[in-house]
């Protein structure tokens, strides 16, 4: 065999040899990708469940401090109308007394 053919046999097998192992190679990182991605997707799906629970409880708090404020504002009304119809209402209080009612603290 002339050197000519014997160089065109091996650089013919080393272009098999380099794509053989160049696919392998692709072939792997895909798979690894391919992985990847499935495990970010399933965190992103549980991100997204723990997101609609976070605004589910913030949605059911929001409506019990409403109705609170509604319960509240509905005892206010009740009080005063309380104290519309008493006599005593009318009557002089201490300054200090009042200014504590006044102010909301206990």
């Amino acid at each position: 065999m002339s050197k000519e053919k014997i160089l065109s046999i091996a650089l013919t097998i080393a272009v098999f040899v380099f794509a053989v192992y160049f696919g392998y190679s692709n072939y792997q990182e895909k798979k690894r990708l391919q992985k990847d991605n499935a495990e970010l997707f399933g965190k992103i799906e549980q991100l997204n469940r723990d997101i609609a629970k976070n605004n589910q409880i913030i949605t059911q708090r929001e409506q019990e401090k409403a109705q609170d404020a509604m319960s509240i504002k509905q005892l206010q009304e009740q009080i005063k109308d309380a104290l519309k119809n008493n006599q005593c209402a009318n009557d002089f209080m201490p300054s200090n007394v009042s200014d504590w009612m006044r102010s909301g603290k206990n």
